[in-house]
């Protein structure tokens, strides 16, 4: 596993689920289901020093999880992020 917070280009489909991405200048697609990365919802964020109510944080997606390969045969199993403006990798699995 590799972490780091590499800049990615990444396709969505209709749902907003990861189809397709270039990462280090090679193509990838998607060839499995995506599973969302999830975590408290920044709204949240102001609120969460306070115990103000019953239960968990409500949480959002924070990113994606999903096994991408390359026309060349080459496999990872990628997390990653979008910051509201660029998506990155977060980790990668080979």
């Amino acid at each position: 596993m590799q972490q780091t917070m590499e800049p990615v280009e990444v396709w969505t489909g209709p749902s907003g689920m990861p189809e397709r991405l270039v990462w280090r200048s090679r193509r990838f697609r998607v060839d499995d289901t995506p599973t969302p990365l999830v975590g408290p919802a920044d709204w949240w964020l102001p609120f969460a020093g306070g115990e103000s109510g019953a239960g968990r944080a409500p949480l959002a997606i924070t990113g994606w999880r999903f096994q991408a390969s390359s026309e060349a045969g080459e496999s990872h199993v990628f997390d990653v992020g979008h910051d509201g403006a660029h998506w990155h990798v977060l980790r990668v699995f080979d």
